[in-house]
Formats: structure tokens, sequence, C-alpha cells
């Protein structure tokens, strides 16, 4: 707890509130241990019951999460806002940053030409009646995703505000809270927040370069999970991607279960190098998103949605009582980067320098002895004994790395490394790094 911080209350809600007032002041950062029941119920001089009740909350609403005997911790990404300085651990200036997950800014492409382009052409001002997923861009989609081998001919589409805030769209139209979601484990860090925030249930499914596990997702399904989310490839943190052997082995699987909500993550889109192997449309809900943050730049808040009719009116007609629709101007926009050959081909240019970085890397690991994933993306994962050591280490060596806890609900412990500000010629001096700080020193010398 926090030397700054005192919780205080005398009833469930009192101290849920207190908790979460540190938590928007800054005086929890993510990942902070809060005390034993029984030790804060001392303290305040209330009864284990009333403390334990305050946790169970914060609990439900996604603000803390128990981890065995790690005991009762802040989440990575609590669902209240605070200093964002709480959210993460500051890297300073001479540490080079490969903890982010986010693309290289030097490789994405340029707006100014597609703004201005918008700015000449957007056409008089949009109105609340007629403002919504634009035909052109719909129609310019489609043939996008059919090419790339999605079932997208004769699916429904729409637009969102990228791809969290589609899943998120999905869930809350099909679930309720206490429903049970079958997501990668490792996975992604926000979606594991998002569900706790939405009262919802992961049930981790077990992943290998070939994406999810049938016999684990197997596993998921006969224990009750509702929806399932699938990373087509890229995957975050470990690089896979579905296989065309394992995409149908899955779509087999969710053919016995045809009232689970599929939902399929192709995030990286353009900036992947393999080719997208699809599960779906094999039961009766069933959605792929396609984000443009990761090729045309994270500011750039907008996804493609694709999907049967039925998930797609319910995602649609959830937009119009909440956000109501996609920024036009945002739509425009994707549409001009689409058709711009110049943009093309520089998003192309790019996958193939994070194609590179990433093999270097992958090579220079195992060179030395460290075994790593990342078959696509930006993201490389290294299994370690101790991601607490390993990632001290290699922050005192100049690197900051994402800590596997992030990412794990069960599986074994691991670090996550971003090759998005990585250059080529940084990668053996990184790889040394490593692989001190996963192995004693006796046990490793350089290959320098």
């Amino acid at each position: 707890m926090s030397a700054q911080y005192q919780v205080t209350g005398d009833s469930a809600a009192s101290i849920s509130a207190s908790i979460e007032e540190g938590v928007r002041r800054g005086d929890w950062v993510f990942g902070a241990a809060l005390p034993s029941v029984r030790v804060l119920a001392e303290d305040l001089h209330v009864s284990p019951a009333t403390v334990s009740k305050a946790y169970q909350e914060l609990r439900q609403r996604g603000v803390v999460e128990t981890e065995g005997r790690r005991g009762t911790r802040i989440r990575s990404r609590p669902p209240v806002a605070g200093p964002r300085s709480a959210m993460r651990l500051p890297v300073p200036a001479d540490v080079l940053d490969l903890s982010s997950g986010e693309p290289d800014i030097r490789l994405l492409p340029p707006l100014d030409r597609a703004l201005r382009a918008v700015a000449e052409t957007n056409g008089p001002p949009q109105g609340y009646a007629s403002a919504a997923a634009m035909p052109e861009l719909i129609e310019a989609a489609r043939p996008r995703l059919v090419a790339g081998g999605i079932p997208a001919a004769e699916a429904e589409i729409t637009v969102t505000s990228g791809t969290l805030d589609a899943i998120e769209r999905l869930l809350t139209a099909h679930l309720r809270p206490g429903d049970a979601v079958a997501v990668e484990d490792p996975g992604w860090a926000n979606l594991l927040d998002l569900l706790a925030a939405l009262g919802l249930r992961p049930l981790p499914v077990t992943v290998d370069q070939q994406g999810p596990d049938p016999s684990a997702m197997a596993g998921a399904l006969q224990a009750g999970a509702r929806a399932a989310v699938v990373t087509v490839r890229a995957q975050n943190p470990t690089g896979a991607a579905v296989s065309e052997a394992r995409a149908a082995a899955l779509r087999v699987l969710f053919g016995g279960h045809p009232g689970v909500l599929v939902i399929e993550d192709d995030h990286a889109a353009e900036l992947a190098e393999h080719s997208p192997h699809v599960i779906g449309p094999v039961t009766g809900a069933w959605a792929l998103t396609r984000s443009a943050s990761k090729p045309f730049g994270p500011d750039l808040r907008i996804a493609v949605l694709a999907g049967d009719e039925a998930t797609i009116a319910r995602v649609v007609g959830r937009m119009r009582i909440g956000s109501g629709w996609v920024s036009t101007v945002l739509q425009r926009m994707l549409l001009h980067l689409w058709r711009d050959d110049e943009i093309t081909s520089a998003i192309s240019e790019a996958a193939q320098t994070y194609g590179r970085r990433r093999r270097a890397l992958l090579e220079a690991l195992r060179a030395r002895g460290v075994p790593a994933e990342g078959d696509t993306g930006i993201n490389v994962w290294v299994p370690v004994p101790d991601e607490t050591r390993t990632v001290g280490l290699l922050r005192d060596a100049g690197y900051a790395v994402a800590p596997g806890s992030l990412f794990r609900v069960a599986t074994p412990p691991g670090v996550r490394i971003s090759i998005g500000p990585l250059l080529e010629e940084e990668i053996p001096a990184l790889a040394d790094a490593v692989a001190t700080a996963v192995r004693p020193p006796s046990l490793y010398t350089p290959t320098r």
C-alpha cells in the first residue's frame, strides 16, 4: 500500500470507494498489492467479511484482480480515470522502450495529404440523421476483406472506433455479467481488463504458434463459454497466426456449439505478413474486426467490423443509442488512405521492415539459447523463469519490456518485447542483454 495513502471506511461501500479514490489520485499504481483481508479489517476495525465484500465489489467492476498467493492487486487498466503516469511504470529517457506494443512512428504513413483531401472533398456538414457508416467505405472494405480470405462477400459490414470498441459492443450485445468468455492465454491485456470491467469471466485457452489449442478451446466451451475471442494473426503477445489446419480444426469444434459468439480479431491487418485463416462463420453469431490503428497509426481510431446480419444489427443499434457513429471525417480519411498507391506501398514496406526486425531478434535470441516466439506482428514473446528479475535486469541494461503478468491468466511466466522502435543494428546488444537476464551470468557467454 502506498505510504501516502491510507484506506478508510467502515462499510464495504465506503472501503471500496476509498480504494477507488486512491486509484484516481494515482496513489495506487497498476500491480500494487492491497492489504490482505485480515490486515485491512484489523486496521479499520471492521469484520473480515466487510473487507472481503469491498474487494469483491472492486473485482466485479474490474478495478482489482485476485491472483492466489499474490493476493489482491490493482489491474493494469482499471476502469477508473486517474493520472496516466499511474497506469504504467515510467520509462527513463536513457532506456529504449520496447514495452508499449505500439508501431514505429517512423514507419507510419503521413496523414497530411489525406487530411487535405478530406477537407477539400468532405462536402456539406453531416447531420444526425445522415451520419452512419459510409456506403462507399463499406463497399471499398468488402473486396479488401474478400481478397484477404475473409468471407465478407455476403456479410454485413459496419465501422467502430477501433478493435476494443468493436469487441466491447459485441460482448455487451450478446452476453450478460457473469457469463464466461474463452480467451487466449497469454492474450491481449486490454481484452482481459475489458472482460473484468464488464463483469465477464475469462476462461483461458492456451496458444501455440498455430493459434488457440483445440483441446483447450474444447475445455472452455464445455465449461460454459458463451463467446470466444480469437486473434487471426499477429497475436498479442506471442505473434501467433492461426494456421489453415488449426482454423479447420476450430471450425469443426465450434460447429458443435452453434450458440457461441465467435469474435475474430485481425488487428494487424496490412502489417501482417501471413494471409489470414478465418474460422467463421460457423456458429449462429460471428464477427471479424480489422483495425486501421496498427498500419495507419493509433490516432486513426476506426475498425471495419464484418459479421452476420443479426450480430452487426445489434452493434449498430447499440451505437445509435450511445456514441451514434464513427466520425465521417475519419471514415473519409481511411477511404482516401486505402486509395493512395504511395500509402499502400509505404505500408507494405513497413510490414517488411517489421518482419526483418522480428526474424532477426528471434534468430539472435535462439543463437544464444533463448527460446522465443513471434511468427507475425510486432511482438516477441520470451518465456522466462522470473518476470520481475528479467524486467529489472533489462531495465538496468537500458531496455524496458512488458512483464508477462499483464497478459497471462494461467500460463507460465514470460516477457513481451515490442520491436516497433527497435533498429536492426540494435538487436545483437538486446539479445545479449536478454540472454543475461533470463539466465545466471555463469551460464552465458556472449556470442559476439
